[in-house]
């Protein structure tokens, strides 16, 4: 007995992504039924850009804040307004799904799985020649849900995407990954990075400043890189649609502002252990000079022995005004 084909509905949400919006939705065009966009106050052209694509549904964010769980409930309740079975792929307007998805098994299952079976996939990191990746920590993660209606939850930062059925089948996927070029653009990405530490000091004060450096220098270590499979290319240019392009370099991007408005509110002492260029103290050369041992899995061991340690002395040396 044949299963029943799902719609492919691709769920992205935005703000100024218009470095790379176009290539995002030539790409996802090519195996998405529909794409709906949840924009959030973009200032460049990314709406624009989003009206020229006839399977993009555009849909606005109207929250002033930054809350990853709502914009993802948005965009659920907006596809689930779409009528029959729906498989549910939500990607960043930096992610592709690699081009060896269209004929594969992996593919078909997808489309026809039973309600309730998510899907995990890897997320190699592309860099910046479009030649070469390497894996991100963890084996994958969590992209694609056969939707069956369960609520979702999620957190306000780093959150998981879909919601996950009690009784979930998990599927870990071989063949289809996800490609992430973030790290084709490294000042954007190292200027986005500056953002999301600034945001967790705000918002997370008693995290410590150690886990906030570590979580977002990663990239910073050598790296094993691999050369990318022709065939994560192919679907893509067969059809016209070139990955392999960088975007221009920006003097500033929309985070610098609120940055500013942060360091405005707040007052540089606040941000003293956050990696701004410039800034200099005991402890951000500690972890400037040690995060070269995240390289290594004994390496990040002993970093947090170090990091727990070196925490303490902080913590002491504050106690003492």
């Amino acid at each position: 007995m044949q299963r029943e084909r799902a719609a492919v509905i691709c769920l992205t949400p935005v703000k100024n992504e218009e470095w790379i919006m176009e290539r995002f939705l030539k790409a996802a065009s090519l195996w998405a039924d529909q794409i709906i966009v949840a924009d959030q106050y973009s200032s460049d052209k990314t709406r624009e850009i989003c009206l020229h694509f006839s399977k993009v549904r555009l849909i606005r964010n109207t929250s002033e804040k930054f809350d990853e769980s709502s914009r993802q409930r948005l965009l659920i309740e907006e596809a689930r307004k779409i009528h029959g079975k729906k498989l549910l792929i939500a990607l960043d307007a930096d992610e592709f799904l690699t081009g060896n998805y269209e004929g594969t098994e992996e593919w078909e299952e997808m489309c026809t799985a039973e309600p309730g079976t998510v899907f995990r996939m890897k997320w190699p990191c592309i860099a910046n020649d479009f030649a070469h990746y390497w894996w991100t920590e963890g084996e994958s993660n969590l992209f694609a849900v056969m939707d069956d209606g369960t609520p979702h939850g999620g957190r306000n930062i780093h959150s998981i995407r879909l919601p996950v059925p009690e009784q979930a089948v998990v599927r870990e996927l071989r063949q289809i990954a996800v490609m992430h070029f973030q790290y084709t653009d490294w000042e954007r990405m190292k200027r986005k990075n500056l953002w999301y530490q600034c945001y967790e000091r705000i918002h997370f004060p008693q995290k410590s400043v150690f886990d906030i450096y570590r979580m977002y220098h990663h990239m910073d270590v050598p790296k094993k890189m691999e050369e990318i499979p022709a065939d994560w290319y192919e679907t893509y240019e067969r059809y016209g649609v070139e990955l392999k392009t960088g975007a221009g370099k920006k003097a500033r991007y929309w985070w610098d502002a609120e940055i500013e408005r942060f360091v405005e509110q707040y007052g540089e002492m606040y941000f003293q252990y956050i990696d701004f260029p410039g800034h200099k103290n005991a402890t951000l050369s500690y972890l400037r000079r040690t995060q070269f041992l995240w390289r290594y899995r004994y390496g990040r061991t002993l970093l947090r022995r170090m990091d727990k340690a070196a925490a303490h002395i902080l913590q002491r040396r504050g106690a003492r005004g």
